[in-house]
């Protein structure tokens, strides 16, 4: 047989585990190094030359589209459908199983499947049952635990008996969940692999069934598997073991949701007699970046180990820009991203990558105010997300108490036992006498028409906007929100949930104080700063993002970039506490995790990286002086380009600003202090501009920051 068509487009290294001999076979395939291309010809490889029926092989990847895709290359390199061929992600395979064997299973014929919201909701349902607060017991944070020992197999009945009472109440809230789901026949996400692992690891009929059914077994993302996952693919593979493994030890960086890095390492151990092959050649990145990237992930114990080469060119060296501060970073990215521009290329050619989702914040208005579209991959802007219209609703409730949305929004935001019949007598009585809901709420339990419960609960909410509005008055913007926050209980409410997710809208809570404390509010507008700011909010979030077909920047986190690659990237933020981030210098085994993610990062950069950080970030709503990452120090110098050293105007801005004459800086430098007759003593932050236009943002001591037009500031340098 013919099979040079299945070749002819593959490397040594691919072709080598395309026409590996049956038994397990792991895959160490880097960054770039075209591990698709394996697992698809390696399909066509056993259909075509050894003959396997596309009945008897499972193919499992991560997401639908890379399920659709893989499908569509197999049919295309064997110019026929596969159709009978089982291939799709975890939960749709186990899924499809569960529909087939739903008695086995101890399912209802028809059960149907929860999604996250609905999950929830029925978590909200277990509480109640219980009679337990959600204020005590977050609905979030239970439905993590309860995911959290799904994945790990661990049904209540299995979980030990704790000593500590937490742990105990949150094993009821579990128990009755399950019955629950078992009374309405529901299964949420982690239900259908933990089903369908018991449900081959206790019918041995099923097992013996599958295990001769599907003699070859392939699995995409290796190293993103959690712990049920691995054991299902382990029960399947049998006594036969042709288990044929993709994955990357040093791009595994979601342990946050479940995956295990260890099950890639120990695949050894488990599958005796495996053979381990390496895909280094990369197709995407310079050498220079590929350099750079080997010598970061160098710095991580207990990897399998491989080396990232490219026969392409060196090209050119990382540039590292050391900005005064985050405002400063944002502004340089975008200036160069303009350069990019300028010299004929794409917007969409270069990405934005940030540890934090909070980083978000100040990139976007720095692209807005420069007109440059943009999205947000995988994600909201900044003032589009969840926690920070929650914040909003309460800032826009204390300045408007005729505010019927964010009325709505908060009532019961952190919950406080306001429930649906209480607001729908509150909505009544507004609709009826044609009133706001605030003085609808009041009229309620002025006339005693609610529950003692529902008018002490809906009591407590309208004192807590009124000493909100009377407490904060007079307060500069930053700290008014920052009361708010405090006072209201979001902060507290979203700090005792658990995941990433949690720490995420908490980082963005606090990016909010910082979003006030730089808000450029006009010092001769004698207006409300905070009506002003609210304002600003409500058109930035109404400014719809760039459709998918307009060129834009790419803006995203470390984590959603993961797959995608970009001919010019910026890997900002990069300082201690940030990029590591803090809560990975104490745990065991994240700093690992960090530096895997910086090197997922530096490999999305096909020909241009940049590397940034700031001497001042405000992180947690605080000003605080940071220090660079670890990782800059480790990434070889001769690769790396200082852009500007020190922490002056860079040349093309000092000059700029030295050719406006009477209106210019006057020899002012980011850093310098400088006194002002109404704000008092600040240090200078940014400069921009020129001539009469020069303005630069200073902040003071007791006013925060703020902008001014230089000519008529009136600043003396101390």
């Amino acid at each position: 047989m013919d099979v040079s068509h299945i070749f002819e487009q593959l490397n040594e290294a691919q072709r080598s585990a395309v026409a590996s001999e049956p038994g397990p076979l792991l895959v160490l395939a880097g960054a770039g190094s075209g591990k698709t291309r394996v697992l698809t010809y390696r399909v066509a490889w056993l259909v075509q030359v050894r003959n396997v029926s596309p009945l008897s092989i499972l193919a499992v990847t991560f997401t639908n589209k890379a399920a659709q895709e893989m499908r569509g290359r197999i049919e295309g390199i064997l110019g026929y459908p596969v159709g009978g061929m089982w291939m799709g992600t975890f939960h749709g395979i186990a899924h499809r199983l569960l529909r087939a064997h739903w008695r086995e299973a101890g399912l209802a014929q028809g059960f149907q499947i929860l999604d996250s919201d609905d999950q929830l909701r029925l978590v909200r349902r277990s509480l109640k049952q219980l009679n337990l607060d959600e204020g005590f017991w977050p609905p979030k944070s239970v439905q993590w635990f309860i995911n959290a020992h799904k994945e790990e197999g661990r049904r209540p009945e299995g979980i030990p008996e704790s000593q500590d009472a937490q742990q105990r109440e949150l094993l009821r809230i579990y128990k009755t969940y399950e019955e629950l789901c078992q009374r309405f026949a529901l299964v949420d996400f982690a239900e259908l692999l933990l089903r369908a692992f018991e449900l081959v690891k206790h019918n041995e009929l099923l097992r013996d069934r599958y295990q001769q059914r599907f003699r070859h077994l392939l699995v995409d993302e290796f190293q993103d598997t959690n712990a049920i996952q691995y054991e299902w693919l382990r029960l399947l593979a049998g006594q036969q073991r042709n288990i044929f493994v993709v994955g990357d030890d040093d791009q595994s960086i979601y342990a946050w949701r479940g995956a295990r890095v260890e099950n890639i390492l120990q695949f050894e151990k488990d599958f005796p007699g495996t053979t381990v092959l390496r895909l280094e050649q990369n197709y995407r990145s310079s050498g220079t970046i590929l350099e750079a990237a080997n010598a970061v992930i160098d710095h991580n114990r207990g990897r399998l180990g491989k080396r990232l080469w490219t026969a392409d060119e060196a090209g050119e060296p990382l540039r590292r820009y050391a900005a005064y501060n985050d405002i400063d970073e944002a502004r340089f990215v975008v200036d160069r991203i303009q350069s990019w521009v300028d010299a004929g290329n794409l917007r969409s050619e270069a990405a934005v990558l940030y540890r934090s989702n909070a980083q978000s914040r100040v990139f976007e208005e720095v692209l807005l105010n420069a007109g440059m579209p943009y999205r947000v991959y995988g994600g909201l802007r900044f003032f589009e997300r969840a926690e920070i219209k929650d914040a909003l609703a309460y800032l826009r409730l204390i300045t408007s108490r005729q505010d019927d949305p964010s009325f709505e929004r908060i009532v019961n935001m952190p919950t406080r036992g306001i429930g649906n019949k209480t607001l729908d007598q509150v909505r009544e009585h507004a609709r009826i006498n044609q009133t706001a809901l605030w003085e609808s709420a009041l009229a309620q339990i002025h006339s005693h028409q609610l529950t003692k419960r529902s008018a002490l609960a809906l009591g407590k909410f309208i004192d807590l906007i009124n000493a909100l509005a009377t407490d904060t008055q007079g307060l500069p913007l930053a700290d008014r929100v920052d009361v708010v926050l405090q006072r209201s209980g979001l902060l507290q409410h979203y700090r005792k949930e658990k995941g990433e997710k949690a720490e995420a809208r908490v980082e963005n809570l606090e990016e909010l104080i910082n979003a006030g404390r730089n808000f450029d509010h006009d010092i001769d507008d004698d207006g409300d700063a905070l009506a002003s700011f609210l304002a600003h909010a409500a058109l930035e979030a109404g400014d719809a993002q760039a459709e998918e077909w307009e060129d834009c920047v790419q803006l995203m986190s470390l984590h959603s970039a993961k797959g995608l690659e970009f001919p010019l990237v910026f890997l900002t933020g990069m300082e201690e506490g940030l990029f590591p981030h803090q809560r990975s210098l104490q745990e065991p085994g994240r700093l690992e995790e960090e530096r895997r993610l910086c090197y997922v990062g530096m490999t999305r950069a096909m020909r241009q990286l940049y590397v940034t950080h700031a001497e001042v970030r405000r992180l947690h709503g605080r000003e605080s002086y940071t220090s660079p990452s670890r990782f800059l120090g480790e990434i070889p110098k001769q690769l790396v380009d200082e852009v500007r050293s020190g922490f002056t105007l860079r040349p093309a801005v000092e000059a700029e600003a030295a050719a406006g004459g009477s209106g210019d800086a006057d020899g002012m430098r980011l850093g310098d202090r400088v006194h002002h007759r109404k704000f008092g003593d600040g240090v200078v932050l940014s400069i921009e501009g020129r001539g009469q236009y020069t303005r630069v943002q200073v902040n003071f001591e007791t006013g925060g920051s703020k902008w001014l037009v230089l000519a008529y500031a009136n600043l003396d340098v101390l």
